[in-house]
C-alpha cells in the first residue's frame, strides 16, 4: 500500500528533525517517544538502542503511529499509522549519508561521534506507513 505525500507533506519530511514515535507496550499502554528519523524510499528509518522500550514494543507488537509536532495553535497536524519491523539488514547510522548530514549537529550536541552513535544506537527500524492523517 503505498499512501499519498503533498508537496507540503514532502517538505516536512524532509525538514523536520524529530517526530513521535508511539509503540504499545505489551499491557496496552501507550508508549510515545520522541526520535529522529530519515523518510527512505516511502518509510521511516529511525535507529535505536537495542534494549530501548521501542524495540521490545516493536518485537510484541508492529502497529505503531508516527507523528510530528504541531504549531503553536495545534494547526498542521501530521500523524501517521503503520507496520514497524526491526530491519536487520539496514546499514548503520553512520553508513547512511542522508541520516549523517541530517543529524550531524545533534550527534555532535551529544558528545558522540558518527561512529560511537551507530554502536550504541544500533538496531534499525523501518517503518511502512500504512495512512496519513495531514491537516
Amino acid at each position: 500500500m503505498s499512501i499519498e505525500i503533498s508537496p507540503h507533506l514532502k517538505q516536512r519530511l524532509m525538514e523536520e528533525k524529530v517526530a513521535w514515535l508511539t509503540t504499545v507496550r505489551a499491557d496496552g499502554v501507550p508508549q510515545p517517544t520522541p526520535v529522529w528519523f530519515l523518510w527512505q524510499e516511502g518509510t521511516f528509518l529511525i535507529y535505536s538502542k537495542p534494549d530501548a522500550r521501542k524495540v521490545r514494543n516493536i518485537r510484541q507488537n508492529h502497529h505503531v503511529a508516527l507523528n510530528f509536532n504541531t504549531d503553536a495553535s495545534g494547526e498542521h497536524v501530521v500523524v501517521f499509522r503503520g507496520e514497524a519491523t526491526l530491519d536487520e539488514g539496514a546499514a548503520l547510522a553512520d553508513q547512511v549519508p542522508a541520516y549523517l548530514d541530517k543529524y550531524r549537529q545533534g550527534i555532535i550536541d551529544l558528545e558522540m561521534t558518527p561512529e560511537s552513535m551507530a554502536r550504541e544506537y544500533s538496531v534499525a527500524v523501518r517503518i511502512t506507513p500504512q495512512s496519513v492523517r495531514d491537516e
